[in-house]
C-alpha cells in the first residue's frame, strides 16, 4: 500500500518524506450555505418556504469558474481547504432522497482541487440548524419532523430569519446567532442530541426523533463518503478527512431553571426571552421581555418590549397532512400541542410552569448537567456514531473533532476515543470586533480567560494597547490548544474557523479603499495563529459572490477575503518593481549571485496558453458585476487587506517546527526548527514566500546553516514562490526580509495595480 499523502504522527502532520506539514487553510465557500436554484441568498424571500424543491448544484462554484478560484487561493499560499457543504444540499427533497447531481458536481470540484495540490477535509456545515431557522445546514423537512411550523416563526419569534425579515437591509447585525437561544433551535437541538431522554414521546417511523435525525444526518454524510470513494482518485489523494457537525449546540439540555436566562448565556441581542417565555410565545401567548444590545464589554440590557403572537402557534396544527414526507408519526406525539406540554413541563390551561428544572439533571444517572457533562455524554454519543459511519467507508480518514464552541473539550485522554487519527478543531473569533464590526486598537477583552474563571472581575480581563491585544489573542489560542491536549490527548490542533468582518465602521473601507483597520485586525489574528503552537488553521471565509452591498450574501455577514468589488493583490506592486526608487533605496541585502536570483529571473518566459486565457476570460468572477450598490461604496476598491493574509508560512519542515511568524510591519519572516537528521536533497524544508512581500530581487535571507533557493514553480498546479532550504541537523533558524509596505491602503492614482491576468503574464505563470 502506498504511503498516505498526509498522516498524523503524535501531534503533528507528516508528508510522505516525514516532514512536518503546516496547514494554511481557507473555508471554501460561504456561497455553499444557500441554493443555486432558486438562487436564495438570505436577503431574498421568494420561494423561501419551498425548501424541498431546491438545488445546490454549482456550489461552491461551477466547474468552469473553479480554476480561477483555486489558482487564486493557491497563489495566496493556501494548502488546505475546509470544504463547506450542507446536509440540505444532499437530502433536501425528503428523507433518504439524495441529490446525485450535486454529489457528482462535488466530485468534479474535488478532482480540480487535487490538480492544485490542496489537502481537503469535508465540513458538514450548520449554523443555528437550518436556513429555515435562520442559518444553514439541515433540510426543511427536519423542521417539520420536529413538529414545528416554519411559517409561524416570525410571529412567535421562534427564529429571526433574514429571508423573512420585513426589510433585509435593516436586519440587525449578528442577531442570527441568538437563534440558538430561541425556541426553534432549543427544540430541535434538544431532540437531535437528547431526544430519547427529554422527548420520549417524539417517535417517527418507530424511532425516537433523536435517532431519526441522527441516522439521516450521519447517513447523508456516509453516502457522500461512499460516492467519493467510488470515484477512485479522490479519497486520501485530496480528501484527507471529515469534520464533525459544525458548532454543535446543546439546546435546552442542562438548563437549571427555564424561567431565567442561564448565567453562561453570554450572547443576548434584541428581544431576549427566557426559555419559558419562548415556550409561551410558541403557543401564541404574549410576553413582555428584556431587550439587549451589544457594547464593548458585551451584552447590556437596553429596555423591555412586548411580543404578541396574537394566538398564532409555532406547532404544526392538528389537521396538518403529515403524510407529505412519507413518515409515520406515533399517535402519542400529538400535533397542534406544544411538545413540552405533552411531556408535563407546563399546563396550557393556566399557563403554569410545572417543571422548571426538567432539563437540569440526567434522567438516567440523576446527576446535574453542565456543558461539560453534555459534551462528554450526548455530544460524544453523536460523535462516535459520526466517526464510525465515516471510517467504515474511509478507513484512513483524519477525523476533525469539533466540540461545542469555547466549551471544555470532552475527556478522551487515555480512553478508547483517544484516536491517533483525530484532530482537535476548535473555533475562535474576536467577539468584540465581530459584534461591533469595528477594530478597537486601544483595548480588547480576554474572553476565554473570563469563561474559564481566571479573573475575579471581567474588568481585570481588559487588555490595553495594540501589543497587549495581539498578545492576548495569541495567549487565548494557546490556552485553547493546551486545553485540547489536556482533555483529548496528544493530537494536532487546527483552528477550523477564525476571521474578521470586513464591513467595519459602516463600510468605511468600501468608500475610500482604506483597509487599515481590517489589515490590523487580520494581522493580529494571524500573529495569534502563528504564535500559539497550533498545527494549522482554516480562515473564515472565501465567498465567490461576495460584494460590497450584501457581503457574504448570508445574514449580513461580510468576512470573505475575496470580493468581486475589490482589486486583486498585485504579485509585485509597482512600488516594488526592480527599477523603482523604493527598490533602489531598499536596505535589504540581496545576493544576486545566489541560485534563487538566477533561477527566479528565468521563470519570466513561461507562456500563457490561448485556450487557458479564453477559459479564464469567460469566468464571471473576473469581470465587473452589475449591482445595486451605491456608487460611493465601490468607487474606491482596495486590496481587501490582502497584505495581512497573503503571508509567508512553512509548507513542509524537515524536522519539527519550534516557532514561526511574520512581522508584517517590518516584512520579516522567521522560522525555527529542530531536526535529528540534515535535510535531504529530495526533501528540504520548504516555505511559501508571497511575491508581494518578497519580490525575487529584493529578498534578504539569513540561515543558520546550509544552502537555499527561491523559485516560482507550478509543482502543485498553481504558481507560487517557494523557498527551499537544505540545512544541517540540530536547532536551525531562518530569517527572510522583504520590502516594507504601507498597510491597508491602495496604491496612488498613477500606480494602478495590474489585473489578474496581467499579473500572471508578468510572473510567467500559466493561467488556468
Amino acid at each position: 500500500m502506498a504511503p498516505l499523502r498526509l498522516h498524523i504522527q503524535g501531534r503533528t502532520f507528516r508528508d510522505t518524506a516525514n516532514r512536518e506539514v503546516t496547514l494554511r487553510g481557507i473555508n471554501v465557500a460561504g456561497d455553499a450555505k444557500f441554493p443555486t436554484s432558486p438562487n436564495l441568498p438570505s436577503n431574498r424571500s421568494e420561494h423561501f418556504y419551498d425548501g424541498d424543491n431546491v438545488s445546490f448544484l454549482d456550489r461552491p462554484f461551477s466547474v468552469e469558474e473553479a480554476h480561477v478560484h483555486f489558482s487564486r487561493l493557491k497563489r495566496w499560499g493556501y494548502t488546505l481547504i475546509r470544504y463547506i457543504f450542507t446536509w440540505e444540499a444532499i437530502e433536501h427533497a425528503g428523507p433518504g432522497k439524495y441529490d446525485e447531481d450535486w454529489i457528482q458536481h462535488t466530485i468534479r470540484i474535488l478532482r480540480l482541487a487535487k490538480d492544485y495540490g490542496f489537502y481537503v477535509f469535508m465540513d458538514p456545515h450548520q449554523d443555528v440548524w437550518s436556513r429555515i431557522t435562520g442559518g444553514s445546514g439541515a433540510p426543511m423537512w427536519t423542521v417539520y419532523a420536529a413538529g414545528l411550523n416554519p411559517r409561524s416563526f416570525p410571529a412567535t419569534q421562534a427564529a429571526w430569519v433574514h429571508n423573512t425579515y420585513p426589510d433585509p437591509a435593516e436586519y440587525p447585525k449578528m442577531i442570527w446567532a441568538t437563534n440558538y437561544t430561541r425556541l426553534a433551535c432549543q427544540v430541535i437541538f434538544t431532540m437531535f442530541f437528547a431526544g430519547r431522554e427529554y422527548t420520549p414521546k417524539a417517535i417517527i417511523d418507530g424511532k425516537n426523533i433523536q435517532d431519526y435525525l441522527q441516522d439521516h444526518f450521519v447517513g447523508a454524510c456516509k453516502h457522500l463518503a461512499q460516492r467519493i470513494q467510488e470515484a477512485g482518485d479522490i479519497e486520501n489523494d485530496v480528501v484527507i478527512g471529515w469534520e464533525s457537525m459544525n458548532e454543535p449546540n446543546k439546546g435546552l439540555v442542562g438548563f437549571q431553571d427555564l424561567s431565567v436566562i442561564p448565567a453562561e448565556q453570554k450572547l443576548q441581542k434584541g428581544p431576549s426571552p427566557t426559555a419559558w417565555q419562548a415556550i409561551l410565545l410558541g403557543s401564541g401567548r404574549s410576553c413582555e421581555m428584556d431587550t439587549w444590545d451589544f457594547g464593548g464589554l458585551g451584552p447590556y440590557k437596553s429596555g423591555t418590549t412586548l411580543v404578541d403572537p396574537k394566538g398564532e402557534m409555532v406547532w404544526l396544527p392538528a389537521d396538518y397532512d403529515d403524510s407529505r414526507y412519507g413518515w409515520k408519526r406515533d399517535p402519542g406525539w400529538k400535533l397542534g400541542e406544544c411538545i413540552w406540554a405533552q411531556h408535563g413541563l407546563w399546563d396550557p390551561s393556566n399557563d403554569t410552569l410545572l417543571k422548571k428544572d426538567y432539563f437540569a439533571k440526567d434522567p438516567e444517572s440523576g446527576l446535574k448537567i453542565d456543558y461539560e457533562y453534555f459534551t462528554n455524554k450526548w455530544f460524544m454519543n453523536y460523535y462516535r456514531r459520526h466517526r464510525e459511519a465515516l471510517t467504515s467507508v474511509h478507513s484512513d480518514a483524519i477525523m476533525f473533532c469539533q466540540p461545542p464552541v469555547m466549551e471544555i473539550p470532552p475527556s478522551l485522554k487515555g480512553t478508547e476515543d483517544d484516536d491517533p487519527n483525530m484532530v482537535f478543531s476548535p473555533h475562535y473569533y474576536d467577539g468584540v470586533t465581530l459584534m461591533m464590526k469595528k477594530w478597537n486598537r486601544y483595548w480588547n477583552v480576554d474572553v476565554f480567560g473570563i469563561l474559564r474563571g481566571r479573573y475575579l472581575s471581567p474588568a481585570f480581563a481588559i487588555k490595553v494597547g495594540e501589543t497587549a491585544i495581539r498578545n492576548c489573542f495569541r495567549d487565548q489560542l494557546s490556552a485553547i490548544r493546551r486545553e485540547g491536549t489536556d482533555y483529548m490527548g496528544n493530537h494536532p490542533c487546527v483552528f477550523t474557523e477564525i476571521g474578521i468582518p470586513y464591513d467595519m465602521d459602516e463600510k468605511y473601507a468600501y468608500k475610500n479603499g482604506d483597509y487599515s483597520s481590517q489589515s490590523a485586525a487580520m494581522d493580529a489574528n494571524h500573529f495569534a495563529l502563528e504564535g500559539c503552537g497550533a498545527n494549522g488553521y482554516a480562515l473564515w471565509v472565501y465567498t465567490a459572490m461576495n460584494n460590497h452591498e450584501w457581503g457574504d450574501m448570508w445574514n449580513g455577514e461580510d468576512l470573505s477575503i475575496f470580493s468581486v468589488n475589490d482589486k486583486p493583490l498585485p504579485l509585485s506592486p509597482n512600488s516594488h518593481a526592480p527599477n523603482s526608487q523604493s527598490a533602489k533605496n531598499s536596505t535589504v541585502s540581496v545576493d544576486r549571485s545566489s541560485p534563487a536570483f538566477s533561477k527566479s529571473r528565468s521563470s519570466n518566459n513561461s507562456p500563457i496558453s490561448p485556450r487557458d486565457l479564453k477559459q479564464t476570460l469567460s469566468t464571471p468572477s473576473l469581470s465587473p458585476q452589475r449591482s445595486n450598490t451605491a456608487p460611493e461604496i465601490v468607487s474606491n476598491p482596495g486590496f481587501r487587506a490582502a497584505e495581512a493574509f497573503v503571508r509567508p508560512s512553512p509548507i513542509a519542515t524537515a524536522g519539527d517546527v519550534t516557532s514561526y511568524g511574520f512581522d508584517l510591519r517590518n516584512c520579516t519572516f522567521t522560522l525555527a526548527l529542530e531536526c535529528k537528521e540534515a535535510a535531504t536533497e529530495d526533501a528540504p524544508t520548504e516555505a511559501f514566500l508571497p511575491e508581494y512581500h518578497f519580490p525575487r530581487d529584493a529578498v534578504g535571507v539569513e540561515v543558520s546553516s546550509g544552502r537555499w533557493t527561491i523559485s516560482v514553480d507550478d509543482e502543485d498546479g498553481g504558481m507560487i514562490q517557494r523557498l527551499r532550504w537544505w540545512h544541517d541537523k540540530g536547532q536551525q533558524s531562518l530569517t527572510v526580509k522583504g520590502v516594507k509596505t504601507r498597510q491597508g491602503t491602495t496604491m496612488g492614482e498613477d500606480e494602478e495595480a495590474p489585473g489578474y491576468l496581467e499579473q500572471c503574464r508578468q510572473s510567467g505563470c500559466h493561467v488556468m
